[in-house]
């Protein structure tokens, strides 16, 4: 039997008052989860944009995109550690395929 893969895109808004050193971290700390439990395709750092509505009275955030090749049950997880890391602001993830 085959392996279910996906495609998959998140993109995630850290907040800017970590400082560049601690945004850093968290994105290469994103990057490995990805990576150990996904094929990552793209990785692309927007940096920091001003945000359409002020997210806990911040006008700005920064900015980080992913694309990623996985099994179906590895965007929950990845979701729950956005919910539980410091610094992420917002996350969402997209599903690219229709997975059956």
């Amino acid at each position: 039997m085959a392996k279910v893969t996906a495609k998959y895109e998140t993109i995630m808004i850290l907040d800017l008052d970590l400082g560049e050193a601690a945004i850093a971290e968290l994105v290469a700390k994103f990057k490995a989860l990805v990576e150990a439990n996904a094929t990552l395709t793209n990785i692309d750092e927007w940096g920091k944009r001003r945000l359409a509505y002020a997210i806990n009275d911040k006008p700005e955030g920064y900015y980080v995109f992913i694309e990623f090749e996985g099994s179906p049950a590895f965007p929950a997880e990845l979701d729950r550690v956005y919910k539980i890391t410091e610094g992420v602001m917002r996350s969402i993830i997209v599903c690219q395929d229709d997975v059956k």
